[in-house]
């Protein structure tokens, strides 16, 4: 039933609380290792509990599904930024149509169900890694066997006595060390451990300013960070899925901070956004526009100069950053821009800091 409903890899486990996940999410939590992040963080003893999603839950329905496809990773040449991979395209909505298939049959034998994907109410690799699909890799995903780890996860629990199908996949990463190396800020501390308040995917859904120290290394990341995982060696060997014509692998830049707010959002409706608010978009293509525009395109002097003068003192000190970084600190000393006579603490505090050349 999982191939025919586009699943890859479908196996069952129980549905018994993950009681050492919740103690290593709330140990995480308390030395702040999360950075913030409320996702599966908010609430662990939820999130661990299959149980709480619903009652007298007995077994886990746990599958995979494919994103990797033959589009090419888009070359940003100043005016594209690039997404990661897992957002290209609404991969959750087809992970989610399979696991409904599967509901919708132990619904019609009589038994409750309830489908989780990408949902604060379950660790979806703690279930995964339960089930046998997969180990723990050191960048702290989940790898397949003979697969890598390009999927999205998801479960259907059940009241359903189901037996469980495999036993949990042994360790595979041997001494390999390459997604700790070759993280661009050494987000992964220690083999499976990441510190979120280093990581780019996370920095990008943060609130507040984006972290000074890591601004220049987000390069061309508007939304996610794939490093990890590209230079993970069973990830060469992950099965290519056919585009489906709907993939988006680079965004806009310019537009993103050209247009107005409610076509920035539509354009990023899967994208995770704080609050919704277009801010935080505008906030990472500024640092984006840094990192890869040109200072002497007429159109990013002109986003620039407007955003030098925008009323929100978070766009107007990334502002100021992205115009030093491109070469433009001439437009930031522009009496007429004003920035002399700021007094947000943010803008003062960005005007006085450093930038680091191209």
């Amino acid at each position: 039933m999982g191939a025919a409903a586009g699943l890859d890899l479908v196996e069952v486990t129980s549905a018994d609380p993950f009681v050492e996940v919740r103690h290593t999410l709330e140990r995480r939590k308390a030395e702040g290792l999360h950075g913030g992040m409320q996702f599966t963080y908010r609430r662990p003893e939820v999130s661990t509990d299959p149980g709480r999603a619903l009652p007298d839950a007995r077994a886990l329905v746990v599958a995979a599904r494919g994103y990797l496809t033959d589009v090419p990773v888009a070359d940003p040449v100043g005016r594209q930024a690039r997404i990661a991979r897992y957002a290209w395209d609404d991969h959750y909505a087809h992970l989610r149509a399979g696991l409904t298939a599967i509901s919708e049959a132990l619904r019609a034998a009589g038994w409750r169900t309830r489908v989780l994907v990408d949902d604060n109410a379950l660790v979806d690799r703690a279930a995964a890694h339960r089930a046998g699909i997969g180990w723990w890799g050191k960048n702290a995903n989940l790898l397949l066997p003979g697969l890598g780890s390009w999927y999205v996860l998801g479960s259907v629990v059940t009241d359903a006595p189901l037996p469980s199908s495999s036993g949990v996949v042994a360790e595979g990463c041997g001494g390999c060390t390459r997604c700790l190396d070759g993280c661009p800020t050494g987000a992964i501390v220690a083999p499976g451990l990441v510190d979120a308040r280093r990581c780019l995917s996370w920095l990008l859904q943060a609130e507040g300013e984006f972290p000074r120290a890591h601004r220049s290394q987000l390069g061309a990341r508007i939304y996610g960070c794939d490093d990890c995982q590209e230079v993970c060696p069973p990830n060469r060997r992950a099965e290519v899925r056919p585009p489906t014509g709907a993939e988006r692998p680079a965004a806009p830049l310019l537009a993103l901070l050209d247009e107005a707010d409610e076509v920035v959002l539509a354009w990023a409706e899967r994208w995770y956004i704080p609050k919704r608010e277009v801010r935080y978009v505008r906030r990472n293509a500024l640092v984006v526009l840094g990192n890869i525009a040109r200072g002497d395109d007429p159109d990013v002097v002109a986003i620039l100069r407007r955003h030098l003068r925008h009323p929100d003192p978070l766009l107007r000190a990334h502002a100021v950053w992205a115009a030093r970084r491109v070469g433009r600190g001439d437009l930031v000393d522009d009496p007429d821009v004003g920035l002399a006579h700021d007094t947000d603490p943010m803008v003062v505090e960005e005007l006085a800091a450093a930038t680091p050349a191209r």
